[in-house]
């Protein structure tokens, strides 16, 4: 009995052993059939220094009298040309098409003089830029050259989080570097890209790895490697991936005009919090909280107000803030579309001509005067009429102190109060009785223009008297 269930486990130990060896064995044959798809990229800048000066200096005469005293003949002079010096770059690639068309990150080839593809089988080519969009931080190039080995393109969102992935690509310029782990997360927004729903992973990703494919076990291109982050500069665990299908898009947009044209509503939007989602009486914490409506933008033609929130984009759920962008970007201009929004306890359909998003604006403003104190801990002061005109809002209240309550719920001293509970204000009487009727214990959606945005804070106010 006992030889009969050692010699079980012991059936066991080797089944599982040669599972994982064959798994071994899988990825090492993904890499050989995807690895000559995959290049190393050289850049090189030609960036212009002044002669002779070990670092940069004021033009001062005096500070350049005192260093031309210590220096030897023939060392700095004012009016010597500059000197032309290259500054090299590296990063990866991978081939899309066997007619020599290749994706990268557009930070490797932003602003480049010269741009240079080694092939695995040693082969060198100068690269033409076709075109690429900071927004999402792709690039297309192109080599001349025919019969290359392309990726296959796989299907991002059929991903699954924990999948094991695998990353090719050149860190510190050693070529055909291979990193593998898994899917940490899908559909991240990071702070400065509202237009990529990233792919979060734990594969090793450093400089040089940008624009190198992220391909599943199936052998399929699911992402190219963009960023990672990082305390130290180096690579912690936390990496992120444009998926390939979004790459894709732009790829297109850019080899067919030059350019990729996105759509563009003209609001500025917000998460929607649990207190919001009380103070709007909304279900539960969801969709995108319009905190501001662009004048003469396609969501103002079409009837969007601020304090709505958008529940549905062009038939789609939008679940967080992050949604919104990526979703209204994916829209042709010019097209029109239906857009779900909950307002004053209520759904509305609206129907919205998507535009194409502008270049951004900046608006500017100023200090106040007229100081009064309110519930909830604020000092607010009444703007002018001209400085109404300024941020081009109707009224408005200055944040002059912040303390108490509105302190704990974020509201800043320089913060321009423009609503409560979906109430303009323009005078600290009309703040004063909106604050007065609500309850201790509930919160206020208190709508703050700070700084070139708006956005809605929760005021919670913990008591019935004033801070």
């Amino acid at each position: 009995m006992k030889h009969s269930l050692l010699g079980k486990v012991f059936g066991v130990v080797l089944m599982l052993a040669a599972t994982a060896q064959a798994a071994i064995l899988d990825v090492a044959d993904l890499v050989e059939k995807n690895g000559p798809s995959v290049v190393n990229i050289s850049t090189t800048k030609i960036v212009q220094h002044s002669q002779g000066m070990p670092f940069s200096m004021p033009d001062e005469e005096e500070m350049f009298d005192f260093f031309r005293k210590f220096f030897p003949p023939g060392g700095p002079q004012r009016d010597s040309p500059p000197r032309e010096i290259p500054s090299r770059g590296n990063g990866s690639g991978f081939i899309v098409s066997s007619d020599g068309y290749i994706l990268t990150n557009a930070h490797v080839v932003q602003g480049v003089d010269e741009v240079t593809v080694k092939l695995t089988d040693k082969r060198k080519f100068t690269a033409k830029v076709i075109g690429y969009d900071t927004r999402s931080d792709v690039a297309v190039i192109k080599i001349n050259a025919t019969n290359l080995p392309a990726v296959t393109i796989g299907n991002p969102d059929k991903l699954r989080v924990g999948e094991a992935v695998i990353a090719i690509g050149s860190p510190f310029g050693f070529e055909n570097s291979v990193t593998s782990g898994i899917v940490s997360g899908k559909g991240r927004s990071l702070p400065s890209d509202n237009y990529v729903p990233f792919i979060q992973t734990d594969v090793a990703v450093n400089p040089g790895n940008s624009g190198g494919q992220l391909f599943n076990l199936r052998g399929e291109v699911v992402g190219i490697n963009s960023q990672i982050y990082s305390r130290s500069g180096g690579y912690q665990g936390v990496s992120f991936a444009i998926p390939i299908d979004v790459a894709m898009e732009v790829a297109n947009q850019l080899k067919t005009s030059g350019k990729v044209a996105r759509g563009w509503l003209g609001v500025v939007i917000q998460e929607v919090t649990s207190d919001l989602a009380e103070s709007f009486k909304l279900d539960r914490a969801r969709g995108a909280l319009v905190a501001e409506v662009q004048e003469d933008s396609p969501a103002a033609k079409g009837g969007m107000q601020v304090s709505d929130v958008v529940l549905k984009f062009d038939n789609k759920m939008v679940e967080n803030s992050g949604d919104l962008p990526r979703l209204v970007a994916n829209v042709k201009p010019g097209s029109k579309v239906p857009v779900q929004v909950w307002r004053k306890g209520a759904t509305r359909e609206l129907f919205i001509n998507v535009g194409e998003l502008p270049d951004e604006g900046r608006v500017a403003f100023g200090p106040k005067t007229q100081k009064s104190f309110s519930r909830g801990g604020l000092v607010l002061a009444e703007l002018s009429r001209d400085q109404s005109k300024e941020l081009k809002v109707k009224g408005g209240l200055l944040v002059e102190e912040s303390k108490g309550d509105a302190l704990r719920a974020g509201i800043r001293v320089g913060d321009i109060i423009l609503a409560v509970n979906n109430t303009e204000v323009s005078t600290v009487e009309e703040f004063r009785k909106l604050i007065a009727s609500v309850p201790a214990g509930k919160s206020a959606a208190v709508l703050v223009r700070r700084g070139e945005n708006s956005l809605y804070i929760p005021l919670k106010i913990t008591n019935g008297s004033s801070d």
